[in-house]
């Protein structure tokens, strides 16, 4: 077997990933696709827990506001109005396979504390004991400026450690990492990244979207992040996360620290 296919037919805890642009506005399509491949992977019986963001994408439209805010107190309305607005989507694509969705906003205090983490740790470890999925996005109606976690990459990094996960998933626009932007006709998909592996000549770009705060750089921060920890991570695009899931030869895998 490849390394991944030996690796997810391994792993028994999986925390996937997904950012906003995957799952909003002309992408909100995927957000079926993405469930059923985490619907298939629970009926295998792995645990599955999903961090998604989308909270501020999905209250954009229906506030009338066309472009992410740089305000914190908008960004914390536009959470407000969204975040159950994505819940109740998740929760309708899972009733389709039986699976009851649970909901886990978080803050970076909450990870950070001794008490509130094993809190964390707890729920969700007895909502994946009871079937449930936990969907966990940052709490951006109460997070500031000062506690917010940046992105949802570092928080999926986070959770996955706190939960003692065995692979992390990071979905994106792009399908892998490249030695060049994958534009370019010599750009090359990188297959795998040993941990002590030098990035430094790899050119990685920002966010592109208009909705989302990440992008390749921050994906391969939280990515040596889990790593640290001894926990592999699987980079690729939101179409190809049934492919990643199945084991199938698909994106990068950072490797675990030994």
């Amino acid at each position: 077997m490849s390394n991944l296919s030996e690796l997810m037919a391994n792993a028994k805890r999986l925390v996937v990933k997904v950012g906003s642009s995957s799952i909003t506005g002309a992408n909100a399509h995927q957000l079926d696709a993405l469930v059923e491949a985490l619907a298939s992977s629970h009926s295998d019986g792995k645990q599955v827990i999903l961090v998604t963001s989308g909270a501020i994408a999905t209250g954009m439209p229906l506030l009338e506001i066309d472009s992410k805010p740089e305000d914190l107190a908008t960004s914390q309305a536009l959470a407000a109005v969204g975040q159950s607005r994505l819940i109740a989507r998740y929760q309708a694509q899972l009733e389709k396979f039986g699976i009851v969705a649970g909901q886990v906003l978080l803050t970076s205090e909450d990870l950070e504390g001794e008490e509130t983490r094993v809190n964390a740790k707890r729920a969700m470890d007895r909502l994946v004991e009871l079937h449930v999925m936990p969907i966990v996005n940052e709490n951006d109606t109460v997070a500031t400026a000062e506690i917010r976690f940046g992105d949802n990459d570092k928080l999926a990094a986070l959770v996955a450690v706190l939960v003692d996960a065995d692979v992390l998933v990071l979905l994106s626009d792009v399908d892998a990492l490249y030695t060049a932007p994958p534009s370019l006709p010599e750009a090359k998909r990188i297959e795998t990244v040993a941990f002590a592996d030098d990035l430094s000549g790899i050119e990685i770009g920002g966010s592109s979207s208009v909705v989302g705060t990440g992008g390749a750089v921050t994906k391969v921060s939280a990515a040596k992040l889990a790593n640290a920890a001894g926990i592999p991570v699987i980079f690729t695009s939101t179409p190809n996360v049934a492919a990643a899931l199945n084991g199938q030869n698909v994106g990068t895998l950072f490797e675990a620290a030994k």
